[in-house]
Order: structure tokens, then sequence, then C-alpha cells
């Protein structure tokens, strides 16, 4: 992890801008209404449902989570803890402990098995929730950390406010545009890289979309060490063609951190990250798995996805899965 790291640091060493570096951005007031929390969620209507579920062509269907097991990459610059498993309760120890009062008999007739997780919320196959990140203290919609976070997590905005994600579905195969399996280590992905792999794949973006990058990474997946050692990821120009150009209502990749280090804009160090959260209410998935749809050449699908309503998170686990469209 130590590549990880050091490009992280770099591009807190960018973080330095002047006072006007950092006024110049702030967060986005929501044309929903001054009680808006779900940003750009709210352009899915009824309407725009049943028009995607509409045109399902039926047959096969595509998962598009990674599996969680001890090892699986994950975020660790930052001190976050690694993924855990547990066992809470084993046949044979059942028998030893007894802990239901059962007696011997009872527990070696029934075999009880239980677990427990412990777990960052940013890891495996994930949506970002709102007020993951911020300017100046505040979220989204001008939220204030001051008034609307406490130690049990985020009044307002918090990942349960996420609704369950039906929309038509884009997969941008940058990689395979550009005639490789996977990005090289660090590669900023621009909005001609988008552009020529719309073309290359005739596909074109609609207000609404959830429009997912794949990269290649994922094919690292295995290899927590190789996946997260500068992978590539999205420039500024390039998620500013997907929300402000294109409409697109969430925005995701098969990397894990959406955006490229080090960062482009001096004084904040997740630039992208701000901007979709924080500055146009834009959810971000990550950790998204697109081998299979790039496989297959499925551009268009339906997305159909729902995440934990982890109370007051800034991000929650999800697993979505895509639907060939007719």
């Amino acid at each position: 992890m130590k590549t990880t790291l050091s490009v992280m640091l770099l591009g807190l060493a960018l973080a330095t801008g002047s006072p006007a570096t950092h006024a110049a951005q702030e967060v986005g007031i929501s044309p929903w209404g001054p009680q808006d929390e779900i940003g750009r969620l709210n352009l899915m209507t009824a309407d725009s449902q049943a028009a995607v579920l509409a045109r399902l062509a039926g047959g096969k269907s595509y998962d598009l989570s990674v599996e969680y097991h001890i090892g699986m990459p994950s975020w660790q610059a930052a001190g976050d803890p690694h993924y855990r498993i547990w066992m809470t309760h084993t046949p044979h120890g059942n028998v030893v402990a007894d802990p239901l009062g059962l007696g011997q008999a009872m527990n070696e007739h029934v075999s009880y098995t239980g677990a427990a997780i412990s777990m960052y919320t940013h890891m495996g196959t994930h949506i970002d929730a709102l007020g993951h990140f911020g300017l100046d203290g505040r979220i989204w919609n001008g939220f204030d950390a001051r008034t609307h976070l406490g130690d049990r997590g985020w009044t307002v905005a918090g990942a349960e406010k996420i609704p369950p994600i039906i929309a038509r579905g884009v997969l941008i195969d940058v990689a395979a545009s550009r005639n490789v399996d996977m990005l090289p280590d660090g590669y900023r992905v621009t909005r001609e890289d988008l552009r020529a792999a719309l073309a290359h794949q005739q596909t074109r973006l609609e207000p609404g979309d959830v429009v997912l990058i794949r990269t290649g990474r994922m094919r690292h997946y295995d290899d927590a060490e190789a996946y997260m050692a500068n992978p590539p990821g999205m420039g500024m120009e390039a998620a500013r063609f997907l929300v402000e150009e294109s409409g697109a209502m969430v925005v995701g990749a098969d990397n894990l951190s959406f955006e490229s280090f080090p960062s482009e804009i001096e004084g904040n160090y997740v630039p992208l990250h701000t901007y979709l959260l924080a500055q146009t209410g834009t959810p971000i998935i990550e950790l998204a798995y697109l081998e299979d749809l790039a496989r297959d050449r499925v551009y268009e699908f339906a997305f159909i996805g729902g995440s934990l309503k982890l109370r007051g998170s800034d991000a929650a686990p999800l697993r979505p899965i895509a639907i060939p469209l007719r």
C-alpha cells in the first residue's frame, strides 16, 4: 500500500492553495428545494423507471458487485479498518459453550452457525452518499456539519435516504476503446476518452443515466496491493462531461476512489468527490464489477440496485444488477 499512500500524500501536498482558491469552490444548493437530501437522484421518476423496465430484454442478468473477503482491496491510507469476519457460533463451539442452555444432545443435533463482520463503509461495491465529502464544513444543499452531524452520523443526506435505483445504465469501456485490457497505472481519463469510447461503442448518453466507467482495474481485484497501487481514474473534465454536458444522475467506475491522483485543483486533494457530491449532488459508485458486461459488449442496460439503509452513514454497500435492454 506504500504507492497508494505516496500518491495520496502527493495529492495532499497540492492541496495548499490560497484562500481565494478555496473560496472559488462552494457547495451546491439544490434546485429541488431546501429539504433535498438526494441530489440528482431526483431525476429518477415513476415514469423514467417504468420506461426502462418496459424495455427489459429478459434472459441474462449481470451482477455488478464484488465479493467481500478478508484481504480484499480497501482504503488504508487514512487508517480505516480492513474487512473482518469472525464466527460468533459454530456447531462444535455451541456444544462446548451451550450459549442458549439447550443441552449437549440438542446442540449436537441442531448445527448452529453465526458470524459477525466489521468494515469501513467505503469497501467493496458501494455508493457514496452526499455527506461523504463537503467544502468548508458544509455538504450538498448547504447542510452544515455543526448542525447536522452528530455522534451517530448525519441527520440529513445519510445513506438511508438513497432510494432503490432503477434507471438506464450505460457502460463506457475506456480500456477497450484504447485497445488495452486495463488502463495504465495513474492514467487520467479525459473528456475525449469518454467521447471516443462512446463513439467506438456506438452508444449515447441520456439525462438521468447511471454511467459506469471501465478502466479494467477489476482484473487486479484478487491482488489488493496491485489493485490499490496508483490506479487510473477520472479527470475533472471527464466528470464535467458526464454531469454538465450529458446529464448523468449517478456516476461510477471499477476502481476505488473514482478520481485520479494527484489532484488537478490547487487547494483540494479530492476535487472530483467534492464536485460530484457537494457541488452537483451526484452520488458515486465505486468498485463496480464491469468485466462481464465488457466481455459481452453490453453497453446499455437497466440498472437496478439497492444499498443498505445505514442511518446517518456517508456510504453503503450496494448490490447492483444489469439487465440488457431491447
